[in-house]
């Protein structure tokens, strides 16, 4: 079995997303050929890097235009820029590797691949796998064989929208295997220790700036605090080696083993972030959110009962954690209702439905 993945790094949570997938096919498939690609690098090699850096700063300083356009488009999605390099790059990926399904794992990727498959009638599969609790029209596209989706909310949603049920599969968003099979002690076994939170803020390591807000955090009683940076050095920088309860760390592939002995954890709801957590067992407090998939993701995190969102104010948001991180109870009830979520997925059978899609192919 050959199957591409396409995909693009924004924020890198559909890149993560795309390897953990592509690593559960080899698992289920050691035979197969998977071959993820930054399909924005590969059609545009001279202007990638130059976008990645736009969309980055748009991150960071100008959220409300991305969320006007968001939603605008909410249900109904405009066609990519640079549509004709994109459809010309796929027709040389395919003919170089002729993969048996493409799965995408970004919007923008579905989209070229569902207007190749129809102005060519072509019947390669096409398995999108939604990356947010989201059911936005960018994800839905006619020539779709398959969706691979968060949660049930996000399914009804689409099928509320007109995708055929039955197309739709309950999957939770990938993560890397090592999170599926969490080490986490019990509760009752930690009794005596200080608590450990730890704070993230995705790859471009978001936190707050204020010396403020990191003496207060340093000074909880009883709380040891790791913060991992990601590819934020200026903050690396400023905190490594300054507060003698906060551990700061820069980018770190150890993301699971922190997030196993941690009791709770504070970081932006990004959707790979979010069902890390779950996998995890690691009850969220959420930053509150600016980008508008991440006001979803941390909806569901809420009305789930699996964290709460914290405030933008620094003080405020310290308060929360505090709120928090004492209380045995209210973490329990959380972990409790991560497993059940956890319960009702079916993410162990992403491969096996990929491998369904193609043969149903093979038969038509």
């Amino acid at each position: 079995m050959r199957i591409l993945i396409l995909t693009g790094k924004f924020c890198m949570g559909h890149w993560s997303a795309s390897q953990s997938l592509a690593q559960q096919l080899l698992d289920a498939y050691p035979g197969s050929e998977v071959r993820v690609e930054d399909f924005l690098d590969c059609a545009l090699p001279k202007l990638s890097d130059f976008l990645y850096k736009s969309y980055n700063r748009l991150v960071t300083y100008g959220p409300g235009l991305f969320n006007v356009y968001y939603r605008m488009t909410e249900n109904s999605a405009a066609r990519p820029p640079f549509e004709h390099t994109f459809l010309e790059k796929l027709e040389e990926l395919l003919e170089e590797m002729s993969p048996d399904a493409v799965i995408a794992t970004h919007p923008f990727c579905a989209q070229v691949v569902s207007r190749y498959k129809g102005e060519h009638g072509s019947g390669l599969p096409l398995l999108t796998c939604v990356t947010d609790i989201s059911s936005h029209s960018e994800w839905i596209n006619p020539h779709t064989d398959c969706y691979l989706v968060g949660s049930r909310e996000v399914r009804d949603r689409l099928a509320g929208k007109g995708v055929d049920r039955d197309s739709i599969c309950v999957t939770g968003i990938p993560v890397r295997a090592e999170f599926r099979s969490p080490r986490r002690p019990p509760r009752s076994s930690r009794a005596g220790r200080k608590r450990r939170l730890l704070m993230m803020g995705g790859g471009l390591g978001l936190m707050p700036t204020k010396d403020s807000f990191y003496e207060a955090l340093d000074a909880l009683p009883e709380v040891e605090t790791t913060l991992i940076c990601g590819h934020n050095q200026k903050l690396y920088d400023r905190l490594s080696g300054r507060y003698p309860h906060i551990e700061v760390l820069g980018y770190t592939d150890q993301v699971c083993a922190y997030m196993n002995r941690a009791d709770l954890m504070l970081s932006k709801p990004g959707g790979i972030t979010l069902f890390e957590s779950i996998f995890s067992e690691l009850p969220l407090l959420a930053w509150e959110p600016f980008w508008e998939q991440e006001r979803k993701n941390a909806r569901f995190l809420v009305e789930r009962g699996i964290g709460r969102v914290a405030s933008k104010d620094p003080m405020r948001c310290l308060t929360e954690i505090q709120a928090l991180i004492y209380d045995d109870q209210t973490l329990d009830g959380m972990a409790d209702q991560m497993r059940a979520i956890k319960a009702g997925l079916n993410q162990a059978e992403s491969p096996r439905i990929v491998a369904s899609v193609v043969r149903a192919s093979e038969v038509h």
